[in-house]
């Protein structure tokens, strides 16, 4: 039986603490870094806006390179070159950073072109994979010591696309053929948050502030590791500033969340009477619901998945790594899905329908008949 509501003063409390700030975050005004130069890759998509703001509240120096299609209005006063990074990069030519921050590659011979080219140019290359990048997350706990996706253990057909996990661990390895030891990999499992038009966290908060009979993936007792992009972006520049090498993951919280205080969580920043019913992860699969597709986030806890939720990030809260309430993130994603015109509001890019949950809830009540 998955917990009660009751369960989860702990994740509910959390509201309490919305206006709270964190002791983390007075250390950092007190400490100023040394001014760098950051050339971003992108920079104005989902989470290049975050890096952007932040390193300029630090102080920083910042330069974009993009094609100009993407909210070219934002940032009028930052340093903006125009390029392609499948065939002009022209625009970096002669030029030098402190730290380049590659948010855009995925695909490989982009960051070939990227780093080749800024290999003498830049100090250090921080790239921004992904925890797909793994070819098993079948361990508990899940590190960045991990096997990763290579073509020896992920064999693609000539003329076939690279899948995922494979074009960014091809990646990765270019940008160490590159750059060495002055590399920095961050890894970062789901990111979430206000400004992601993926609606894969949206579908939760927005779900639950509906009301009524919620289908629930599971017994509530998998486990889930997400981040909020401004956590994430910030300490990629921190990262940045402390000189930080080497590979991290980029997730949490520390102590990996059950999905049932997830749900809970999110619904404790509503006003909304909504009631989960927790469906069987075999149900669903005989349904078709798959996880990650109409039940986003969630993935079973079992087998080739059973660390996908459960990483040891250690090493990262060590090294400043910190998280928003989950309270915060839930009602300022909603906050950002409210404030969206009404047809981009009226469908979601990610989770079950309304009618297809019905018929799904529908199935279970009989069986359980």
């Amino acid at each position: 039986m998955a917990p009660s509501r009751r369960d989860f003063v702990r994740a509910s409390g959390a509201v309490a603490g919305l206006a709270a700030v964190r002791p983390f975050d007075i250390l950092l005004r007190r400490h100023r870094p040394a001014p760098l130069k950051i050339l971003i890759l992108g920079g104005t998509g989902f989470i290049g806006p975050y890096q952007v703001q932040y390193a300029l509240d630090r102080g920083h120096t910042v330069t974009l390179f993009n094609r100009g299609k993407t909210n070219p209005q934002l940032f009028p006063t930052v340093e903006k070159l125009t390029g392609d990074r499948a065939s002009d990069l022209s625009a970096l030519a002669g030029r030098e950073w402190d730290l380049v921050i590659d948010n855009s590659a995925t695909d490989p011979t982009w960051v070939e072109r990227s780093a080749s080219l800024l290999q003498k140019a830049v100090k250090r290359y921080l790239f921004v994979s992904t925890r797909s990048v793994y070819v098993d997350t079948s361990r508990v706990p899940m590190t960045v010591d991990a096997p990763v996706c290579t073509r020896e253990n992920t064999p693609v057909p000539e003329g076939k696309p690279l899948p995922y996990c494979l074009a960014k661990g091809l990646a990765e390895a270019v940008v160490r053929k590159y750059f060495g030891d002055r590399t920095l990999i961050v890894r970062p499992s789901l990111i979430v948050g206000p400004g992601d038009l993926t609606d894969r966290f949206t579908y939760w908060p927005v779900r639950i502030e509906r009301g009524g009979e919620v289908l629930a993936p599971g017994d509530g007792n998998d486990y889930v590791q997400v981040i909020d992009a401004r956590d994430l972006c910030e300490w990629m520049i921190r990262l940045g500033e402390m000189g930080t090498t080497g590979t991290y993951n980029g997730l949490g919280p520390k102590t990996p969340r059950l999905f049932s205080e997830l749900l809970h969580g999110i619904k404790a920043v509503t006003t909304s009477e909504a009631t989960f019913t927790w469906v069987d992860a075999d149900f669903l699969e005989q349904h078709q619901v798959r996880p990650y597709q109409e039940m986003p986030v969630w993935m079973p806890s079992k087998g080739a998945r059973a660390g996908f939720g459960r990483f040891d990030i250690s090493r990262e809260v060590e090294l400043g790594l910190t998280f928003r309430p989950l309270a915060v993130t839930a009602r300022d994603t909603l906050d950002y899905y409210h404030a969206q015109p009404a047809d981009r509001q009226e469908k979601l890019r990610a989770g079950i329908t309304a009618e297809r949950e019905e018929e799904v809830l529908a199935a279970w009540r009989a069986r359980q008949r």
